[in-house]
C-alpha cells in the first residue's frame, strides 16, 4: 500500500512482469521434472496441449488462478506455486493499473466517477470486449482476450463477504452510446439494472442537462481498503495514478459527494435506464 505519496502507475517497467511470468515457469519446469513429467504428459492432467503447458513455462502464458492451483497439486509443489497466484494474477492488468488493482481486491467501499464509457466494473463481457477492440492502435487478438479475462476477473469483488459498499455515478451521454451496436448496448443496459437490484450498489446517472457540474474534470475512483485509508485513482490515456496524499483525496471525496447530489437518484436513475430500454436505443 503506498503511504502519502502519488504514484504513477505507468513509470512501472513493464519486464518486471515479464520477469516474474518467467520465473513461474522456472518453478513450474523444476517441479515438473522432480515429478518425472513430461510436458506431453502433464498437459491432458490440466486440460491443456504441450504446447500450452510450453508457453507457461516458457512465461509466454498467464495461467489462470485454478490452473495454478492444479499445478500445485499434481507436482506436488507443497504451496510453493500457490505463494505466486496473486502476483502472477495481476500481471494480467496494464503496469499503470497493478497498484489500483490490488486496492480494489480489498476495497470495502468503491465508489466510480464514469464519463466516457461504462465502469469496467459494471461492463458486460461483449461491451468490454469492443471497448478493447475498439482501441487505436488497435491491440492482437490475444491481447484482447487477456483483457477481457483481466476485466471480467474484477468482478469477484461482488462476491465477496461481507459485500463491499458500491456505487457509481455514470453520465448519461455514456448511456446511450452504441459502443458495438445497440444490442450490446442493450445487454449493457440490462446488465447495469440488475446489478442496481442488490442492496450494496447504487447506480445513478447524470443527467447531461445539467448546468452546475462538478465532474469537469474527467473521471475518478475513489476505493477504501479494509483496514486502510481512502485512495483516489484518475485514469487517461494508458496512465494511471493511484493518489494518497490526505488533503488530494479530500478533494476528490467532496467532488463525488456534490456529483451525487447533482445526479438523478438511484430509484430515478434506474427508471431512467428503463426508458432508455423502452426507447429505439
Amino acid at each position: 500500500m503506498v503511504q502519502g505519496v502519488e504514484r504513477a502507475g505507468a513509470v512501472r517497467n513493464e519486464d518486471s512482469a515479464d520477469e516474474l511470468l518467467r520465473c513461474f515457469g522456472r518453478q513450474v519446469k523444476l517441479l515438473r521434472e522432480r515429478a518425472g513429467l513430461t510436458q506431453a504428459q502433464l498437459a491432458p492432467r490440466l486440460g491443456y496441449s504441450e504446447a500450452q503447458v510450453a508457453a507457461i513455462e516458457q512465461g509466454r502464458r498467464i495461467p489462470r488462478p485454478e490452473t495454478i492451483d492444479s499445478l500445485d497439486t499434481l507436482l506436488e509443489g507443497g504451496g510453493l506455486l500457490l505463494a505466486m497466484k496473486r502476483a502472477v494474477a495481476l500481471t494480467r492488468y496494464p503496469a499503470f493499473f497493478r497498484d489500483a488493482a490490488r486496492i480494489e481486491e480489498e476495497a470495502v467501499e468503491f465508489h466510480a466517477y464514469a464519463v466516457l464509457a461504462v465502469p469496467g466494473l459494471l461492463q458486460t463481457e461483449e461491451y468490454a470486449r469492443t471497448m478493447f477492440t475498439v482501441w487505436r492502435p488497435r491491440r492482437r487478438e490475444e491481447e484482447i482476450e487477456q483483457m477481457v479475462t483481466a476485466r471480467m476477473a474484477r468482478h469477484k469483488l461482488y462476491e465477496r463477504k461481507p459485500a463491499p459498499t458500491l456505487s457509481f455515478v455514470i453520465e448519461e451521454s455514456v448511456l446511450e452510446r452504441p459502443v458495438g451496436g445497440r444490442d450490446i448496448l442493450r445487454g449493457q443496459l440490462e446488465h447495469i439494472l440488475r446489478v442496481a437490484e442488490s442492496p450494496h450498489v447504487e447506480i445513478q446517472v447524470m443527467p447531461t442537462r445539467i448546468v452546475d457540474h462538478a465532474g469537469t474534470d474527467g473521471p475518478f475512483t475513489m476505493m477504501t481498503p479494509e483496514g486502510g485509508e481512502q485512495v483516489a485513482y484518475v485514469e487517461s490515456q494508458a496512465n494511471g495514478r493511484v493518489i494518497t496524499k490526505r488533503e488530494s483525496v479530500r478533494g476528490f471525496a467532496v467532488r463525488y459527494g456534490i456529483l451525487r447530489a447533482q445526479a438523478l437518484s438511484p430509484a430515478e436513475s434506474v427508471c431512467h435506464i428503463e426508458k432508455l430500454l423502452q426507447g429505439d436505443l
